[in-house]
């Protein structure tokens, strides 16, 4: 197991992350979701490898394996820790891969640090660009809503993470696209953390305003949503998303949940590679739509939308 060592902002206190670090070629970092850690990525990092990347992955501070520190837990700090890892493993030509909680990072990453070590960027279920409801974000979560989810959490974090990982993955009574044991093995990786940081990391991603952060992303990004995401609606995030990002690319996978790094894992691995090598992605599936800066939807089956 790999650590490097950090020192938190506001602070002097130095905590270990957990990391990865598999294969040869251009590096890949891969950031996790909330409330996961580094294993979430168990079924990308080996078509990744394979493909002739250098794939890393990490724990953020909190999760998994990494030290559980009180506080600390703004993206401030967390950008801090991307660089970090960067920087001591002097990673450069590096493609960010942002899950959910991660776009977050990597926006802020890129607004204070630049880009010079960083080639592309892919946000995948991203929390971008502002999630809150404010007077000028109408359409965002209403803070009563927020509030009940911190309730239940705070309550029976356990309870709350068991309901939470079956929204996450889509599981209805008529669909179930992950099995039993899977969903308690996800369950169990989210219990890992410790609470404090899943609370704050519940506010942190539920109340920064990542607007300003987004415009100033000035490297090739794919966008990847999943057009039934009831976790971060697409509405309120993605698709907003797209339009503050100059070049950027954004595919819609149709009905697919929050998770879609298992329930739509081949699609996502192809993608993935696809963008990382040529830097555009060229998707014959009928299920994946494009949506090009005029807003208009297409599928990649009909370029033209003819």
């Amino acid at each position: 197991m790999k650590f490097i060592e950090v020192k938190s902002n506001s602070s002097e206190e130095t905590i270990k992350l957990s990391y990865c670090d598999y294969g040869k070629g251009k590096p890949v970092v891969l950031i996790h979701g909330w409330p996961l850690s580094k294993e979430m990525w168990e079924y990308q990092l080996e078509p990744l490898v394979n493909a002739g990347m250098r794939v890393i992955t990490y724990d953020r501070r909190g999760f998994g394996k990494s030290d559980k520190p009180w506080g600390n837990y703004d993206y401030d700090t967390l950008a801090a820790d991307l660089k970090e890892l960067l920087d001591q493993l002097d990673l450069i030509d590096v493609t960010l891969v942002g899950f959910s909680m991660g776009g977050g990072e990597v926006a802020r990453y890129l607004n204070a640090y630049g880009s010079d070590r960083i080639a592309k960027v892919v946000l995948v279920s991203s929390v971008l660009p502002f999630l809150a409801k404010t007077n000028d974000n109408q359409d965002g979560v209403p803070t009563e809503k927020a509030e009940e989810m911190m309730a239940q959490l705070t309550n029976d974090r356990i309870g709350f993470l068991d309901e939470f990982g079956k929204q996450f993955f889509g599981v209805t009574m008529f669909n179930h696209p992950v099995s039993a044991p899977l969903l308690e093995y996800y369950r169990m990786l989210a219990s890992l953390a410790s609470s404090k940081a899943t609370r704050e990391c519940m506010k942190a991603f539920g109340s920064t305003d990542f607007r300003q952060d987004t415009m100033n992303i000035n490297v090739p990004t794919l966008i990847i949503h999943g057009s039934s995401d009831n976790t971060v609606p697409i509405e309120i995030s993605s698709d907003k998303t797209s339009k503050m990002i100059p070049n950027d690319q954004y595919l819609i996978y149709q009905d697919a949940p929050h998770g879609l790094f298992y329930t739509h894992r081949e699609r996502l691995n192809n993608d993935l590679i696809e963008f990382i090598t040529t830097g555009v992605v060229r998707n014959d599936t009928a299920n994946t739509m494009f949506i090009p800066e005029d807003g208009t939807i297409v599928t990649m089956n009909d370029p033209l939308g003819i």
